[in-house]
């Protein structure tokens, strides 16, 4: 795992272990016991699709603005500083998902604990790419003998190869079967900074659906740039490459200048 995605999630981690002192307001962003919650109920509407189910999307719906509207007035003419709490307008969690290689939309009662709304969309477009859906494709690259033989043919070392997928973009079509992504490859070998050395000229696309390689093409032979003065982290930063950075400490003696309560920060 890269080191920023070890700090989101981190940074994730700590944001969620707020404790919520303050009443629930409709707008708040949903926890991380409702997504389980959610996960599991949709889970359990479709019981038989347990290996062909991802999530790519889970998140609040929003309430009725009017609904809303009313509960705020009701609430702001309730005693302060302690106001007893008020039920808040129902509270709904909107999911997209991939159930059976169709992609459905669901609406979630989550006070009723059930599904109220399980619409399949079937226009354009598809939803977005899930972490392992982009690992398994990644991945497929390094199983496709014509990819390594060319990997070969460059002279480079396959271990210091890493690859990335990209969806491929709409071009006029009126419908495209299948969701479709393709995978661009980098070298390391010597830095971190591995968008500074593409592997230029090798088209790998994937069937994300089949997990198949369905189209594949080398143009031509580019050169790999160098790796040299490329690293961009610090410990990289010394001459000749740039000058030698001085170490820096943040600190707030008398605590942050800044509060947080629940999902808002003042």
């Amino acid at each position: 795992m890269s080191h920023s995605l070890k700090f989101f999630f981190f940074l994730l981690s700590t944001i969620t272990t707020i404790p919520l002192s303050h009443q629930q307001h409709p707008l708040d962003s949903l926890t991380p016991n409702e997504f389980i919650r959610v996960k599991a109920i949709v889970n359990q509407s479709h019981p038989f699709s347990s290996n062909n189910l991802t999530f790519q999307y889970i998140g609040l719906n929003e309430p009725d603005k009017q609904a809303l509207i009313s509960w705020l007035e009701k609430i702001s003419s309730l005693p302060t500083p302690q106001p007893p709490p008020l039920p808040p307008p129902p509270r709904e969690a909107f999911v997209m998902a991939r159930i059976n290689h169709k992609t459905h939309e669901l609406v979630i009662d989550l006070s009723l604990d059930r599904v109220v709304s399980d619409r399949v969309y079937d226009g354009n477009g598809y939803p977005s790419l899930t972490f392992e859906e982009q690992n398994n494709a990644n991945r497929l690259v390094f199983e496709y003998a014509p990819f390594l033989a060319s990997i070969a043919k460059r002279g480079l070392k396959v271990e210091e190869v890493v690859c990335g997928s990209f969806t491929i973009g709409w071009f006029g079509e009126t419908k495209r079967k299948g969701r479709i992504v393709r995978v661009m490859c980098y070298y390391l070998d010597g830095t971190v900074n591995l968008y500074m050395r593409p592997i230029e000229a090798i088209t790998v696309t994937i069937d994300l659906e089949a997990l198949k390689v369905v189209h594949f093409k080398d143009r031509l032979m580019v050169p790999v740039p160098k790796g040299d003065g490329t690293d961009y982290r610090e410990s990289s930063q010394k001459p000749p490459f740039g000058p030698e950075l001085k170490g820096i400490t943040v600190v707030q003696p008398d605590g942050p200048s800044f509060t947080i309560d629940g999902g808002r920060v003042r």
